[in-house]
């Protein structure tokens, strides 16, 4: 008999295991692959003779094609197997990058960007619905995403600091070298340790003609929010787009409605948790998700940095980032996750309003570093939390488009956010380093200061939401 005096012990933590660490790994190259070309565009743009106009599109094609293609892969983990899906995405990473890094023109580069962006379609949803189903939902499943999400909004900031290594001393094709072993190594662990995928439910259709709509609607509406800030919204091709991404979309929900097995079910959107965590991925990626852009603007316009010294400003964020996730998921169980992602979108907008006041032209970075801290705590914590809630009281068999759902509304969200960001800050980074460049990147941080603090209000205001705990 246990004596009064003796303490209470906390059950252990039981280890997530191996598994966890390759669908970290896996997120960790999807979100390092969005941005480690950055600061290798001038020496890309100089190997391979790329205009001005066209080099955006090493960045694009990747952004476009992973955008419209996610509601696919999402479905494709449900109906196909998710080890299935993660095996073959991991593989379309390593084969794509191997051309990349043989490339000796500028289609065939942004031809292999866009199928990275396919394969970051695949993996992404086959990753998240490999931790949903995997780790039961509660502590287990939140300390899983929170390990994932660490990976992932760390990679989105140290992608700055590997590519400026990699470019320094192995040249441009080393961003896309180092995916080879590194996917490769993927798809052989993830066949080896993940669940075997059962026999395919034959009463499940997969919807053909949905999936085509909705892809090709969603791909043109992101291609439309790429292009038209810097070409101008009235010319032919982004007209174009529009009324296409718009008749797209149109039949895509003519076609569900009418399909017996329907590519986004409607009993999902009576998943409150889902749609409200779709709202908050949405609106991360048009905030959070669009500040590296503007910092890599300051950091190499305005100040002058290297490459090498640009993936060292990074370092910082991704760290910060790290821990934010974790301190995230420890927080929703002293909390609750609505409290929780409040806390974390008030500290995200503190931070970003804190980091405009220091983007001075004389400024030094130790003086960013008050509102990188606090934003990037905010940041960690809002994207463990949102990915929790975005998988909370969903089917197994539904885990794949769910996460494919919410994946899409982030990437719509960072299009459209950074297209209209750019837009209020008078085009920065489309012209030149004019007088004005430094005012509109502190435009752009400040609006996104007060994006984010309108989502923790609008949060706030929300009386519960399905699927979450606390009050």
């Amino acid at each position: 008999m246990m004596s009064v005096t003796e303490p209470v012990k906390k059950p252990l933590r039981k280890p997530l295991g191996v598994p966890l660490f390759v669908l970290a790994l896996g997120q960790l190259v999807i979100s390092l692959d969005y941005n480690i070309v950055y600061v290798a565009l001038p020496d890309i743009g100089a190997g391979l003779g790329f205009s001005d106009h066209d080099l955006q599109w090493v960045v694009s094609a990747y952004v476009v094609a992973t955008g419209g293609f996610l509601l696919l892969g999402g479905r494709a983990a449900d109906l196909l197997g998710r080890r299935r899906m993660f095996v073959v995405a991991a593989l379309l990473y390593a084969g794509s990058s191997l051309v990349g890094g043989l490339s000796d023109s500028p289609g065939v580069l942004v031809a292999v960007r866009a199928v990275q962006g396919v394969g970051g379609s695949l993996l992404f949803p086959a990753t998240l619905s490999l931790i949903n189903t995997m780790y039961d939902e509660g502590p287990d499943r939140n300390r899983a995403l929170a390990v994932w999400g660490a990976a992932g909004a760390g990679g989105l900031c140290f992608g700055s600091l590997l590519g400026g290594v990699l470019v320094e001393a192995f040249g441009w094709q080393s961003v896309f070298f180092v995916n080879v072993p590194v996917a490769g190594a993927l798809a052989v662990a993830g066949w080896s340790l993940f669940p075997v995928d059962g026999p395919r439910d034959r009463s499940r259709h997969f919807d053909v003609a949905g999936a085509l709509t909705a892809t090709g609607g969603i791909t043109l509406l992101v291609f439309l929010l790429v292009q038209a800030p810097a070409e101008g919204w009235g010319t032919p091709v982004a007209l174009g787009s529009a009324v296409l991404s718009v008749g797209l979309l149109t039949l895509f929900a003519v076609v569900e409605r009418r399909s017996r097995d329907p590519l986004v079910p409607a009993r999902l959107f009576a998943h409150r948790g889902l749609v409200a965590a779709m709202g908050v991925t949405a609106l991360f990626g048009a905030t959070f998700s669009s500040v590296p852009y503007f910092l890599t603007l300051y950091f190499q316009t305005v100040h002058g940095y290297s490459a090498v010294a640009t993936g060292l400003a990074f370092l910082v964020p991704a760290v910060v980032v790290a821990v934010g996730t974790q301190v995230g998921e420890r927080a929703v169980s002293a909390f609750g996750m609505r409290r929780m992602l409040v806390g974390g979108l008030v500290l995200g907008a503190v931070g970003a309003a804190a980091l405009g006041l220091a983007l001075t032209s004389d400024g030094s970075y130790p003086a960013l570093l008050p509102g990188i801290v606090l934003m990037g705590l905010g940041q960690g914590a809002a994207w463990t939390g949102m990915w929790i809630v975005a998988s909370a009281g969903v089917a197994p068999g539904d885990q794949g488009i769910a996460s494919g759902l919410a994946s899409t509304t982030l990437q719509v969200g960072g299009a459209v956010g950074l297209a209209v960001l750019v837009a209020l800050a008078g085009g920065v980074g489309q012209s030149g380093s004019g007088p004005g460049l430094l005012d509109g990147i502190r435009t752009a941080v400040f609006v996104i200061a007060g994006g984010i603090g309108c989502g923790a209000l609008a949060l706030h205001a929300l009386r519960r939401t399905t699927g979450t705990s606390g009050p």
